[in-house]
């Protein structure tokens, strides 16, 4: 792919405030600005915050609407929960807590959705992976190592995906039909795992040994909180210094790149959040004795997040999956190996399904044959969609995922201090899902309206 360069001799020049070619933001067409994202067009900061605004009266919002949805569940539940307790650092970690797996489910699902297709099957793959890994790790099975018992589960998880993947590129099979089946044959394989040992169907975390209590600890472990201040800092430092020195670079060789200001902007925002983060879990959440500190799942969450936010939009991989799920047929022409990379995603899918297992597990100290696989796999699907990514494919991030189960968690967290019945979680997580839905149609079709497609 040929770079983008900003050449002094041939660029039109643009005087400060100016928009794109030295226009006034007045003159800037929607139609210009929607193809191009605003840090290729924007000489300031300035710049960039006005060819943002012109994307967001066309329909291109991004996370808006899910920043919004936060913001406001934040403040209607502070308000009404009793003792309005819902912003308090022990009910915020517990809310991170109770998002954590949807979190993961959700950046699941966004591989195969950039694809246009679906995976229904996750709600059971990921707790068969965790019981795998459970029994292998199990003194009274095969007693493994934590880590092992890990490896293997993940590998079962992805194996799983790769297999369904196969069926849908090569045989050409529906993704709905191949994944539904999968989520009924997942399910009786849990079940048929879940009766291995002396447990009674119910293998639990709550045994002696280390390796047990490190999958424990997976959820309900925590960092001491000097250290995650420090961990927090070296983070920031470290992804602050990489964002400055590949802008930098870029900049010096002549290529696009964001203004400095957007830059600094962006690394503070990073602080800030980073701060908050830590502040909040480095309060005592004990009513006896103290517990503090960033709970493990936390980093577990950065990392799956970072790792696929990385392959999604800085590898070639990524940019085969947009290409695809853009227009299938254009990507099969251009030489992109479409029904490989189809496979891959159902993989990475079934393989961050696995990730998630193993959380939820952790969370209850165990498995049994009580997994709401199904309502896991359509909420995986809601966070994803709430999050921002589109059902017609080739649109979405991996934050989408996290930002959506942030949504989902924070919905059931705020009914449950209200005390209200589950089916009021049900009926409003369906109305904020379809609110999502609708705002995606809209914004495509407003898209679509101009005189150059958005893809």
């Amino acid at each position: 792919m040929t770079e983008l360069r900003n050449d002094p001799a041939t660029a039109p020049r643009v005087e400060p405030g100016a928009g794109i070619a030295g226009e006034t933001p007045q003159d800037i067409s929607a139609e210009a600005v929607l193809d191009i994202p605003p840090e290729l067009v924007a000489q300031s900061l300035g710049d960039y915050l006005r060819a943002w605004l012109v994307r967001l009266r066309s329909g291109e919002s991004g996370v808006l609407p899910v920043i919004a949805g936060l913001v406001v569940i934040s403040v209607v539940f502070e308000l009404i929960s009793p003792g309005r307790v819902f912003l308090s650092a022990d009910n915020l970690v517990n809310l991170l807590q109770q998002s954590a797996f949807y979190m993961v489910l959700g950046m699941a699902e966004i591989f195969v959705l950039l694809l246009g297709e679906i995976d229904l099957s996750i709600g059971f793959v990921a707790p068969v992976g965790a019981i795998i890994t459970i029994q292998l790790v199990e003194p009274q099975t095969a007693n493994w190592p934590w880590y092992l018992g890990i490896a293997v589960g993940l590998l079962a998880c992805a194996l799983w995906g790769a297999a369904q993947g196969t069926l849908i590129t090569r045989f050409r099979l529906p993704s709905f039909i191949v994944t539904l089946a999968g989520l009924l044959v997942a399910n009786g394989v849990l079940l048929f795992i879940l009766l291995i040992g002396p447990f009674s169907g119910y293998p639990s975390l709550n045994g002696p040994g280390d390796n047990l209590r490190m999958l424990h600890n997976l959820m309900n472990g925590t960092i001491d909180a000097a250290v995650s201040w420090v961990a927090m800092g070296l983070l920031v430092a470290g992804v602050g210094l990489g964002l400055w020195l590949r802008d930098s670079r870029r900049r010096a060789s002549g290529l696009v790149a964001p203004p400095a200001s957007l830059t600094l902007l962006k690394i503070a925002l990073i602080a800030a959040v980073g701060i908050a983060l830590v502040g909040i879990c480095s309060v005592n959440r004990a009513a006896f004795g103290n517990v503090s500190g960033v709970p493990w799942f936390i980093p577990i969450i950065l990392v799956v997040l970072g790792a696929w936010m990385i392959l999604l939009q800085r590898t070639r991989f990524g940019r085969y999956v947009y290409a695809i799920g853009g227009n299938p047929e254009a990507a099969r022409r251009a030489g992109i190996p479409v029904a490989r990379i189809r496979t891959w995603a159902f993989t990475l899918c079934s393989l961050t399904a696995g990730i998630g297992g193993l959380l939820y597990a952790s969370r209850l100290d165990g498995l049994s044959n009580n997994v709401n696989g199904g309502q896991d796999t359509l909420y995986a699907v809601a966070a994803a969609v709430i999050g921002g990514t589109s059902l017609f494919g080739g649109r979405g991030k991996a934050i989408h995922g996290v930002l959506g189960g942030l949504v989902i968690g924070g919905i059931y967290n705020g009914m449950f201090l209200l005390g209200l019945d589950v089916k009021w979680e049900f009926i409003v997580t369906g109305f904020v899902l379809l609110v999502s839905v609708s705002i995606d149609s809209l914004s495509r079709r407003g898209a679509s309206g101009g005189s150059v497609a958005h893809v």
